[in-house]
């Protein structure tokens, strides 16, 4: 299995692409594998660029819920 670093914005959406499609792979084939580390390294470039700030207290108290 040969599978490189997203590095840039390019590789990103191709890795997305590439999950799509794999997400019905069974857990445990090479397909399955596959799509593990593809979202592991998806979502490493996430946090990295696409960082989401925490609310504060009282913002994550006024946040609608699901009750």
């Amino acid at each position: 299995m040969y599978i490189k670093p997203i590095k840039t914005r390019a590789d990103y959406r191709r890795a997305l692409r590439e999950i799509e499609g794999l997400m019905s792979a069974e857990a445990d084939t090479p397909e399955g594998d596959r799509l593990d580390v593809l979202v592991a390294l998806a979502e490493a470039y996430e946090r990295l660029h696409f960082p989401m700030e925490l609310p504060d207290a009282v913002d994550a108290i006024k946040l609608p819920g699901p009750f």
